[in-house]
């Protein structure tokens, strides 16, 4: 008897998540060695953050950054370009049936995380978030 599939409502399976782990490293090994014919991508520091991977491993999402700051229009162009480079080569890095289409997407995660930083250090949040004077852990407001 065979196992039931997945459905739609859950995560990624086991499988999908250290696929994608392995192509996350193989792209930034990639990136690190600079190994770019085009001048957009020549200079290029490229941060991938995290790698999705289809149901099928046909398809990887790779979220990328700059160090510390969004890729230029012209990098992330110049990226998208170099996507058929980029599957050749992790596919002679990870061993799959098939090479996966790659695609790329600005990581905004760390914008996201700021954002909500800025917000709790905002006075009348950080205010709301303050022990209360002689409150016990586990007090409820009424």
């Amino acid at each position: 008897m065979s196992k039931p599939r997945a459905s739609h409502g859950e995560g990624p399976s086991q499988r999908q998540l250290r696929v994608a782990e392995e192509v996350r490293h193989a792209l930034a090994a990639l990136f690190e060695r600079r190994d770019f014919r085009d001048p957009d991508l020549a200079n290029i520091h490229v941060t991938v953050t995290e790698v999705r991977a289809s149901p099928d491993l046909k398809h990887m999402t790779a979220f990328v950054s700059g160090l510390g700051k969004d890729l230029p229009e012209a990098q992330f162009r110049a990226l998208r370009r170099a996507a058929p480079f980029l599957r050749t080569q992790v596919a002679k890095a990870v061993r799959l049936k098939y090479a996966p289409d790659l695609h790329f997407q600005p990581d905004t995660a760390l914008d996201y995380a700021m954002q909500i930083d800025r917000a709790l250090r905002q006075p009348e949040v950080a205010r709301d978030l303050a022990p209360r004077p002689g409150a016990q852990e586990g007090d409820e407001e009424a």
